[in-house]
């Protein structure tokens, strides 16, 4: 069962607005199913959920420039999602330039897109934005963070634990090193304390390969 924002009616005045309303029902259908692909733990509905109800709460700073574009990117910034692949933010920038047509606008989504493979903003406005949304899953609660890594551990079932578990802290300590994980006042003041917190308790969990 759909939540409340990844349903059909939360996403028909989204294409509405931008121009998207005669297959609106068609990609809705599509974008459920590919969020529901067997290979997928974390990079699911309930991510997408969770990003387009952290989008809600940063739209009431009134300082996201293109509110629209975010959510349409990250409607289908995992569209395309295979653990082993390599370009599965761009392959899911295409998906949403085949929704939304040759436009300026499908270019600014698609680009947006590409944003969430490195998290490292470009010279777009609203660049932050949508890199901070994607990683506000630091910042949850310890419980669900340690969900996320169980999910994460799943999608990469076929690497060895001790393999993973080296990768994995990594990945997570190069967030930690950052000088900010969050590039906008509004995620900082919220997330940096916590997001820190969890990464060093999780970090700490991998390299014990207890998950």
């Amino acid at each position: 069962m759909l939540s409340h924002r990844t349903s059909l009616e939360s996403w028909l005045p989204l294409c509405l607005r931008c121009g998207l309303s005669a297959e609106g029902g068609a990609w809705h259908e599509r974008l459920v199913v590919a969020y529901s692909e067997p290979q997928r733990a974390y990079h699911t509905l309930q991510h997408l959920e969770e990003c387009l109800r952290t989008l809600d709460d940063a739209r009431q700073t009134g300082l996201i420039a293109e509110p629209d574009l975010i959510e349409m990117a990250l409607w289908f910034h995992d569209a395309v999602y295979d653990p082993q692949g390599g370009e599965n933010e761009a392959l899911s920038a295409q998906m949403a330039v085949e929704a939304l047509g040759e436009s300026a606008m499908a270019r600014e989504v698609a680009r947006l897109i590409m944003l969430t493979k490195s998290h490292e903003p470009g010279e777009g406005v609203d660049d932050a934005w949508i890199i901070d949304i994607d990683l506000a899953i630091f910042a949850q609660p310890m419980e669900r963070v340690m969900e996320y890594e169980r999910q994460i551990r799943q999608e990469y079932g076929w690497v060895p634990e001790t393999v993973y578990a080296e990768k994995r802290a990594e990945i997570l300590t190069g967030f930690l090193e950052r000088g900010r994980i969050y590039l906008t006042a509004w995620a900082g003041e919220r997330f940096e304390s916590r997001a820190r917190e969890n990464l060093r308790m999780l970090i700490d969990a991998v390299k014990q390969v207890t998950l």
